[in-house]
């Protein structure tokens, strides 16, 4: 089925149009716009959504439960979790063997002879990916280490500034722990701050305790000095389980925290007793943690043994969190690099393989929200991604009319981006390809 045929131009305005469409129930901001609407068994309601000059001006219900649309609309996704800058380096690095400590040595090769053209080429190929995909955000780690990171920063800001009004991105320096006490991390974290990124770092086991507490503790301090947030690669491990959480939360026992903490991963902490679960869960919300969990590489990569195939994985706990009150965002993480070698920057593929490894079901609310305005709410994005009177019209028709038809048969998609369909002449206008 052709999509733009459900679109109706008003008057052939700019950045306008009307569709008759599915939404999920879950994603109406207000429940007056939808008093009376035909919801069916997943949820699912059928509106009509008008917008002009590239905003919402009327959300109406579909009352005739005959006249069912064929279409499902989405919010443009953001990604919480991505490696933009190593993406698509699988066939120069590749890791047959598929373990963490592969999947590092891989990792640091590639990165010690990385030109500038292949990280302009893997960054731009990862954008036009995630634009036509239907992503309108991305939330990426950089690798920050080595004597190229101020000249990857600068590529990696130009390229933000022309991609601007297209997809927002938001870095993160990814860099051993304890380069944050140096000299040289202490310009990079102002440099980052600056500019409203984040600082990252990786806390996995096997590590030294005294000297991690240390390291980790200087970085909070920092963070708060700067103002700045950080995102933490935090016990993605199948041994030692949330032995980096629970470093961080002492940590938080003797600092004033003001920043915004992201745990990505926190695999390893599904490995504990329920008991020890719910009770690291609920200090993470008394202190305001965040949580990215990362099912397609923690299945890749964790939980490894030659010959065996082991029936407990590690995963971050995501049921257990929310109960909690901890956000908890689903990114899709590496794409095609030594840590991940599937993926393309597809948020339906990333609900289609999440959804059964995490046991998530989009038809309900907790089930949906780790891939719509969680991450958005995550990347302080003006627009959480509810529907309502005045919200941006930054969509996703899917040729399809139900949850199950989405997740396994890859529908036919059209992206709209403020208000206009991005068709050909717009690819070719902004040099997209």
């Amino acid at each position: 089925m052709n999509l733009e045929k459900n679109v109706e131009s008003i008057a052939n305005p700019p950045k306008s149009g009307r569709v008759k469409v599915l939404v999920p129930r879950c994603l109406i901001r207000n429940g007056k716009d939808v008093l009376g609407a035909v919801t069916d068994k997943e949820g699912l309601l059928s509106i009509q959504v008008e917008w002009q000059d590239g905003n919402v001006t009327s959300i109406e219900c579909l009352k005739e439960a005959s006249k069912v649309p064929e279409e499902i609309l989405l919010p443009r996704f953001a990604e919480p979790h991505a490696h933009i800058d190593k993406a698509f380096s699988w066939s120069r690095s590749p890791n047959f063997k598929g373990s963490y400590q592969d999947a590092l040595a891989a990792n640091i090769r590639e990165y010690e002879l990385r030109s500038e053209e292949e990280l302009t080429n893997r960054v731009q190929k990862s954008l036009n990916l995630a634009l036509v995909n239907g992503i309108r955000a991305i939330r990426s780690h950089i690798d920050s280490f080595g004597k190229s990171a101020l000249r990857d920063w600068d590529l990696i800001e130009n390229i933000r500034t022309k991609w601007q009004d297209k997809v927002f991105l938001q870095y993160v320096a990814l860099v051993p722990l304890d380069f944050w006490q140096s000299d040289k991390g202490k310009l990079l974290a102002q440099r980052v701050a600056s500019n409203g990124d984040l600082l990252g770092g990786v806390i996995a086991p096997p590590f030294n305790k005294i000297k991690t507490f240390k390291s980790l503790l200087n970085l909070v301090h920092l963070a708060n000095k700067l103002n700045c947030d950080v995102d933490l690669h935090i016990d993605e491990s199948q041994f030692c389980p949330a032995g980096g959480l629970k470093l961080l939360l002492e940590v938080l026992d003797q600092v004033e925290n003001d920043i915004s903490i992201t745990c990505s991963h926190l695999s390893s902490m599904g490995l504990l007793r329920e008991k020890e679960i719910s009770f690291l869960a609920n200090k993470m919300a008394k202190k305001r943690l965040k949580v990215v969990a990362l099912p397609l590489t923690n299945s890749w990569l964790l939980g490894r043994k030659d010959r065996f195939t082991l029936t407990k994985r590690p995963l971050a706990p995501i049921f257990q969190l929310q109960k909690a009150g901890v956000d908890v965002s689903v990114g899709g993480d590496n794409v095609n690099d030594s840590w991940f070698p599937l993926s393309n920057f597809d948020p339906i593929n990333l609900m289609s393989f999440s959804m059964p490894i995490a046991h998530l079901s989009p038809w309900e609310r907790l089930g949906l929200s780790p891939f719509t305005w969680t991450p958005a709410d995550l990347l302080n994005l003006k627009w959480d991604g509810l529907f309502q009177k005045g919200s941006p019209a930054d969509f996703i028709l899917l040729d399809s009319n139900s949850w199950v038809k989405t997740l396994s048969e890859r529908p036919k998609r059209r992206v709209i981006v403020n208000g206009e369909f991005l068709n050909e002449s717009l690819k070719t206008k902004n040099n997209i390809h």
